[in-house]
């Protein structure tokens, strides 16, 4: 099995979901975001047995091949389904508690990489974005929603600031099929120079890829579906690439632990007189300059941890479809 891409932070993820004796021997870990399988590639050599989600068809059925998926009984199993369905999936299947989640949020580096998902602008491509291969894609969006959903859509997820004018210019060169068309109405209407250290259009093609595949309530979700399928001393861990991203999951933990009483948009707000569900959080951990030099695409990355405690899930959270 050779690996296409390179795991972000792979020691320290598989460090933070083993204790200090280890991971045990038939273990069970859910892989929340499985990609190309960096992550449960290493934690199937380290004797777990792995439920491996996505949402991305093609990342199931590369997943297929794999030995592991076929031993009796499998020690990998492969849901192509989105992390936010984590419990109702493995209540299906008689699971009532695992050992230890991972989410690696975001786009992978075999959808960045291929022209034809459109995820990037470094080759040009049809204007799709969908992880899933299904429902409304950019093209669609940016072609028929109005100019105040569009500036809105970019503000929220890209933080650009410059919302309202790339907007205006969105809608006035309808239709736009490709992503070079995409980039370069972005590029235009804001007077980039080629040279410049950062390319304006990243900023929304993050916000409409984000908003195609609504990334930010599906890890909401799956925040509150790992809190209720981990068993007490089960750890989680999440890595994240932005600061949309790295705020819901830090004030997730924080609140978790008891040591934040604020709700947010994105999250319910915390029982006040409930036990912390999670111990203590980590400090944020990112990559060191050796693995940021051996992989670029790391370098915005942070990863946290926690360990699940005994205390009840919380009330009022959504576990994929399932009440808690």
């Amino acid at each position: 099995m050779s690996a296409p891409h390179i795991p972000v932070l792979l020691d320290e993820v598989v460090a933070a979901l083993a204790p200090a004796s280890g991971l045990a021997p038939g273990s069970l870990i859910v892989d929340a975001t499985f990609g190309a399988g960096g992550y449960t590639r290493r934690l199937l050599a380290s004797g777990a047995t792995v439920r491996a989600f996505d949402r991305d068809p093609d990342a199931i059925a590369a997943g297929q091949d794999w030995p592991e998926a076929s031993e009796n009984p499998p020690r990998l199993v492969l849901h192509p389904r989105r992390f936010s369905e984590i419990v109702a999936a493995l209540t299906a299947a008689g699971i009532a508690a695992v050992q230890g989640v991972v989410f690696d949020i975001g786009v992978s580096s075999m959808q960045l990489d291929q022209a034809a998902r459109g995820f990037a602008f470094s080759t040009d491509g049809p204007l799709d974005m969908r992880m899933s291969q299904e429902g409304e894609s950019a093209a669609d969006f940016l072609n028929e929603a109005s100019e105040e959903a569009i500036a809105d859509v970019l503000y929220r997820y890209g933080e650009e600031r410059q919302s309202r004018r790339i907007a205006r210019a969105v809608v006035a060169a309808r239709p736009l099929t490709t992503t070079g068309q995409f980039a370069h109405v972005v590029r235009k209407a804001l007077g980039y120079r080629p040279g410049a250290p950062r390319d304006p259009a990243t900023r929304s093609f993050q916000a409409v890829r984000i908003h195609i595949n609504g990334e930010l309530d599906e890890l909401t979700a799956g925040l509150a579906a790992a809190e209720r399928m981990l068993a007490p001393g089960g750890r989680l861990a999440v890595v994240s690439f932005h600061s949309l991203e790295d705020r819901i999951v830090k004030q997730f933990l924080r609140e978790s632990a008891g040591a934040m009483p604020a709700g947010s948009r994105h999250l319910p707000s915390p029982d006040p007189v409930g036990k912390p569900v999670f111990e203590k959080p980590s400090a944020a951990i990112r990559p060191g300059p050796e693995e940021e030099a051996r992989n670029p695409r790391s370098r915005s990355a942070t990863l946290r941890w926690a360990v699940r405690t005994a205390a009840p899930a919380r009330e009022g959270h959504s576990f994929g479809g399932l009440a808690a």
